[in-house]
């Protein structure tokens, strides 16, 4: 007999609709996300990515719509402690405390939404801290470090609480150049590595290479959806083919 129980999604988002005053931003966005998924979202400036991926988090708070969280009504069935610190977010901003230590951001969430102890904290924050390349920057201050720098304690931080979802926010468009290198590569780590994400990302080559899926997004909908393969070479849609050409430059 197939065990169907795999085939389950962990993330599930339906009818999903965000207005802001009589500007509707998501028009009924329906998708599935499966364990182990890693998930890049596309799409032209202003079609709705990061609302969407803050609309999962409630961040904002959908217009209508439910998300479910392996099976259950993420806003009825769970309290948003137990559902933030199973689907972590990443900013393009960091959102670093700056009056804390890089060991003390990757802390604080763990002692105050999982009550771990304070050396169970700091054993699980060196871990990752040592993961991502910045436990010798331990007792540094988020002032003290570069954009790189930040956003991979900030991915050390959100992986200290053990998520079993990782949504990312464009992590890479408030870095310079050179720096957003070091990023991706951690991020392809944690992708090999099993754990499921959801990518709102320019970095197309992040998206084509790394992604198990793409969504493309144009104007509120989810335009086209499918594997790398088919949607960077034989995209279905005309609005597609236009916003990869022009990002690509071909």
């Amino acid at each position: 007999m197939t065990d169907t129980s795999s085939l389950s999604p962990i993330l599930s988002v339906e009818h999903l609709k965000k207005s802001f005053g009589t500007h509707e931003v998501l028009k009924d966005i329906s998708f599935d996300v499966q364990q182990g998924d890693v998930v890049s979202i596309i799409g032209s400036s202003g079609s709705g990515k990061s609302t969407l991926l803050r609309c999962i988090n409630f961040l904002e708070q959908p217009t209508d719509g439910v998300i479910r969280f392996h099976g259950k009504n993420a806003e009825t069935e769970w309290s948003r402690a137990q559902y933030h610190a199973r689907v972590g977010m990443v900013f393009q901003s960091f959102n670093l405390f700056g009056n804390m230590s890089v060991l003390k951001n990757c802390m604080a969430g763990q002692m105050r939404v999982l009550n771990r102890s304070r050396k169970e904290a700091e054993e699980k924050a060196m871990l990752y801290l040592e993961k991502v390349g910045m436990a010798p920057y331990r007792d540094a201050r988020p002032a003290q470090l570069s954009g790189g720098q930040k956003q991979r304690v900030a991915i050390a931080r959100a992986l200290a609480m053990d998520p079993e979802v990782l949504l990312f926010d464009e992590p890479t468009s408030a870095l310079d150049p050179e720096m957003v290198g070091e990023v991706l590569s951690v991020m392809r780590e944690l992708a090999a590595s099993g754990l499921t994400m959801l990518v709102v990302t320019h970095e197309m080559a992040f998206a084509r290479d790394v992604s198990r899926r793409v969504i493309f997004m144009d104007a509120g909908v989810i335009a086209e959806d499918g594997v790398p393969e088919e949607i960077f070479t034989n995209p279905k849609q005309p609005r597609t083919r236009e916003f990869l050409k022009r990002v690509l430059g071909e």
